[in-house]
């Protein structure tokens, strides 16, 4: 009964668990492999959006399940990342629908103009 108090405030006690276990698996990681993750990570996590814990830890899994399995077939990091590491990253992200920050704005956007519109009817 505490946890579901708990979780109204803080969110998903499960979804941060299983966060610290990806963090865990990041920082695992050999090198390069290790480095290179932690740079798409931190350009996932600006430019990613994904404000939805769910699609976010299921995200991330899969990221950590990619990198795993790179260094596990010594796969070349740039074989990964391909020429454009940015184009990848947002590519990867997209790959994973899900509330984002930016929707609250679209929808602010579409009603500011969809009142404009009706005022300048009147």
């Amino acid at each position: 009964m505490a946890a579901k108090w708990i979780e109204i405030f803080t969110g998903s006690l499960e979804q941060k668990k299983q966060y610290k276990q990806y963090k865990a698996r990041l920082a695992a990681l050999p090198e390069p492999y290790g480095s290179a993750a932690k740079a798409v990570e931190r350009y996932l996590m600006v430019s990613g959006g994904v404000t939805d814990g769910e699609t976010l830890v299921t995200m991330f899994g899969d990221f950590a399940d990619l990198w795993e399995r790179a260094a596990i077939d010594s796969t070349p990091v740039r074989e990964i990342v391909g020429d454009d590491p940015v184009e990848f990253a947002e590519s990867f992200a997209q790959a994973y629908t899900g509330k984002q920050w930016i929707d609250k704005e679209r929808a602010r956007l579409n009603k500011a103009i969809a009142d404009a519109e009706q005022e300048d009817q009147k």
